[in-house]
């Protein structure tokens, strides 16, 4: 049975849990904690919208963020740590997205991820994402073609 997740703001007491999830995770991006912490500056420009899943026992289960430019606002990372993996929670947190980005007068949301991801790709085309372009030789480590995809809000 799927555990009953709470979906919240970040603050700037999850930074440690949302780093070890992306360093758990090998397709996720792997910012540094001062990137996060960024995310809270006042004048922080883009302006981000920052949301977790907090699971029961206050373990954090997964984040999503996206930088705000609108109309448009650009998903930047989504994840979900292993072990909260297969109970829809990629998808309450881009609900809850999506909710924060049309509030903020967005009405795109864009996104770029590795031609490899397929676990990713599969997840953004449920979402409703299509893809619009390729960047090649985008990313490094290894080298490789950005696929960039987008959908309405």
């Amino acid at each position: 049975m799927a555990e009953p997740f709470t979906i919240r703001p970040m603050m700037p007491a999850d930074i440690d849990a949302v780093v070890a999830i992306a360093a758990g995770l090998p397709g996720a991006p792997h910012w540094p904690g001062s990137s996060y912490q960024a995310i809270f500056a006042p004048d922080a420009s883009p302006q981000r919208i920052a949301i977790v899943a907090q699971a029961p026992g206050d373990r954090t289960a997964g984040f999503v963020i996206a930088s705000i430019i609108p109309p448009q606002a650009e998903l930047e990372s989504i994840a979900v740590a292993a072990k909260f993996q297969r109970q829809s929670l990629a998808s309450k947190l881009f609900g809850s997205l999506q909710a924060s980005l049309r509030a903020h007068n967005c009405s795109q949301i864009l996104l770029e991820v590795r031609q490899s991801n397929h676990a990713g790709l599969a997840l953004y085309r449920a979402l409703g994402f299509s893809q619009t372009a390729r960047r090649p030789n985008y990313y490094s480590q290894p080298v490789e073609d950005a696929i960039l995809m987008s959908r309405s809000l």
